[in-house]
């Protein structure tokens, strides 16, 4: 699988663990960035992964930040994306097999290695079921406005 990968400041720490854990399982990784943990605005880096995964067909974003709440709000207000905040592996495979979620977010406060390497495993091993979801799924992508909230 091919993933691009943002962080903000608050889950850059645990970026290279990511990085790493993938790479070693063959997958392909684009670091969108940052560079640094110096802080930064997650809608920024939650806009560039989320462009970049639909400029990309077949890829997947990965976007970490403290708890993982504020970057996939951001991440879903871009039309075709479906983030998924997982906390554990389950909702990671319920993401993929219900939701055909495109997008991996958690929180790097809230997660520790060890779950964080069991959301990417069952992430990274479930396929969308498709049928009834499917329906689901375009509803979402039919029906939902992704404008500014005022």
């Amino acid at each position: 699988m091919k993933f691009y990968i943002a962080t903000d400041h608050a889950g850059f720490a645990l970026k290279p663990f990511v990085i790493d854990y993938l790479t070693q399982k063959g997958h392909e990784i684009i670091d969108l960035g940052p560079d640094s943990d110096a802080r930064v605005d997650y809608p920024d880096l939650a806009k560039k992964c989320a462009d970049a995964v639909i400029a990309d067909s077949g890829s997947f974003g990965i976007l970490i930040c403290g708890t993982g709440i504020g970057i996939s709000i951001a991440a879903n207000k871009i039309k075709g994306i479906r983030a998924a905040l997982c906390h554990d592996a389950y909702t990671a495979s319920m993401s993929r097999a219900h939701n055909d979620a495109n997008i991996l977010c958690f929180g790097e406060r809230v997660v520790g290695k060890g779950v964080v390497e069991s959301i990417l495993d069952a992430f990274c091993n479930t396929s969308f079921e498709g049928g009834r979801h499917a329906a689901r799924v375009n509803k979402i992508e039919d029906c939902c406005s992704f404008g500014r909230v005022e």
